[in-house]
C-alpha cells in the first residue's frame, strides 16, 4: 500500500472576538456566501468552493484559529495518516463523522510548530437556494454577486517561534509536501518555506519567528481572484468601505500579485492572490532566496509588504 496523501487544502476554523463585524466583512466585503449557521457558528465559501465550506466563523473572547483543515486523497488515507502519526509518537485526537458539519470523520493533531492540522475526506456539498444558484454546473454560486468575490480559497501563511527546521521535515516526510521555494539565512538556516501538495507554488507558507507571544501563529489566509483587475477592483471595494489595506503588488516568489486586508472582527489578514505560477515538473529543484534577495522576493514591485507594520501583526494559531 503506498503512502497517504493530501489532496487539497480545505477550511481555516475561525475565532472572532466580534462575531458581527467578522461576519459583515467576509460577507459583505470579502463576498464570501454562508452556507449554513449551527449553534452559532457560520460555514462559509467562495463562489467557486465546491465542498461545504472554507472557513468558520464563531464568538470568542479573543481572534484566533482552532485549526487547519485538509482534505485527503481517500477516505483510507485518514486512517493511514493516523497510524504513520501515532507510529511518530503524534497525539493524535478522532473526530466523529459530521461533529463538523460538512466534514466526516477526521483526525487533528499538532505539528511541531504547534498549529493544529486535521485531516479528512468525507464531505457533503449543499444544495444552493435557486436565486444564488448559477447557470454553470461547473460552478456553485453566481460569481460577483457582492463585494470583491474571490473565487476559491488558496493557501495560508503560518509562523512559529519553534525550530522551524522539525515542521518543514515534518510536513515533507510525514505529511507528503514538497519544498517549492525558500530563503535562507546568512548562517546557512532556513526562514522561510512555501510547500505545497498540489500543482500551486504553496498550499502552506511556514515562516520561524523567534519572538512570537506564542509558539503558533497565523499571518494569512489567501483567497484566490480570476486576474489582475479583480485585485485593483478589490482596492476600489474597500476603499469605499473606509478599510485600510497593504497592496497591490506583485511578490518576487510565487510571482503573484497579491493585496492584504485586516479583519476587523478577529484580526485575520486576508490576501487577495492572483497570478503566479504552476509547478507540473516531477522533478522540480526547490528555489532558493539569499537574504540580500529578500527585498524583491517580499516585493517584486508595489506596494511593500516589508515595510508595513501592519505586516508583523498575526493571531493564534
Amino acid at each position: 500500500m503506498g503512502k497517504p496523501e493530501i489532496a487539497k487544502l480545505g477550511y481555516v476554523a475561525l475565532v472572532t472576538a466580534d462575531l458581527e463585524k467578522s461576519l459583515y466583512f467576509f460577507r459583505e466585503v470579502i463576498g464570501l456566501e454562508v452556507t449554513e449557521e449551527v449553534d452559532g457558528v457560520y460555514y462559509l465559501r467562495a463562489w467557486g468552493d465546491f465542498q461545504h465550506h472554507t472557513l468558520s466563523l464563531e464568538q470568542g473572547d479573543r481572534g484566533y484559529v482552532r485549526h487547519i483543515g485538509w482534505r485527503t486523497k481517500s477516505k483510507e488515507d485518514v486512517l493511514l495518516f493516523k497510524n504513520n502519526l501515532e507510529q511518530a509518537s503524534v497525539d493524535v485526537e478522532f473526530i466523529e463523522a459530521w461533529d463538523t458539519p460538512g466534514i466526516g470523520e477526521a483526525i487533528r493533531f499538532k505539528l511541531p510548530s504547534q498549529h493544529t492540522f486535521e485531516l479528512y475526506f468525507d464531505i457533503t456539498r449543499p444544495e444552493v437556494e435557486e436565486h444564488r444558484k448559477s447557470v454553470l454546473k461547473n460552478q456553485t454560486y453566481k460569481s460577483w454577486a457582492k463585494g470583491i468575490s474571490p473565487r476559491r480559497f488558496d493557501h495560508v501563511n503560518i509562523h512559529t517561534s519553534t525550530d522551524v527546521d522539525q515542521t518543514y521535515s515534518f510536513l515533507e516526510n510525514v505529511l507528503g509536501f514538497k519544498m517549492r521555494e525558500f530563503l535562507r539565512d546568512d548562517d546557512g538556516s532556513v526562514l522561510a518555506g512555501w510547500m505545497s501538495v498540489t500543482p500551486l507554488v504553496h498550499d502552506v507558507a511556514v515562516l520561524s519567528k523567534p519572538n512570537l507571544p506564542t509558539p503558533a501563529r497565523l499571518h494569512h489566509i489567501s483567497y484566490w481572484t480570476d486576474d489582475s483587475q479583480d485585485i485593483l477592483r478589490a482596492a476600489d471595494i474597500l476603499r469605499e468601505n473606509g478599510i485600510e489595506f497593504i497592496g497591490p503588488g506583485k511578490h518576487g516568489i510565487t510571482q503573484a500579485m497579491y493585496l492584504y486586508v485586516m479583519d476587523p472582527g478577529s484580526g485575520c489578514r486576508v490576501e487577495l492572490f492572483t497570478g503566479g505560477y504552476l509547478i507540473f515538473e516531477p522533478d522540480w529543484e526547490p528555489i532558493e532566496w539569499t537574504m540580500k534577495e529578500r527585498a524583491i522576493g517580499n516585493t517584486y514591485w508595489g506596494d511593500s509588504v516589508q515595510d508595513k507594520e501592519a505586516n508583523k501583526i498575526t493571531i493564534e494559531a
